[in-house]
């Protein structure tokens, strides 16, 4: 799924947003999740997970080709942590699926 898919998803779902409403909608979420994410803040979704930013140390590495050691610098990065609920439906197999979303409405 890709934000298209998720816009058109919204969309179809609630008859009275048009498709420039659910984009909208969708951009705002997402800006709001990229803003609070570059000021280093966590976010949580119960149900579907944690979002956070992860701080990894420089270090030395290796260059696949050459073998030469190279230092990789420090870096902030983005982390995602799934929720119970999102880990035990992700490991459902294929025919409970469709099942375990229509409880979920």
């Amino acid at each position: 799924m890709n934000r298209s898919d998720l816009v058109q998803l919204l969309s179809d779902r609630f008859s009275q947003l048009t498709q420039g409403d659910a984009e909208t909608a969708v951009s705002t979420i997402l800006e709001a999740m990229n803003s609070a994410m570059v000021r280093g803040h966590r976010i949580e979704i119960r149900g579907f997970g944690s979002f956070s930013v992860i701080h990894r140390a420089s270090r030395m590495g290796r260059n696949p080709r050459s073998g030469a050691p190279v230092e990789i610098p420090a870096a902030r990065m983005p982390h995602f942590k799934p929720g119970k609920a999102l880990r035990e439906a992700v490991d459902l197999p294929a025919d409970e699926v469709a099942p375990a979303q229509s409880q979920a409405k």
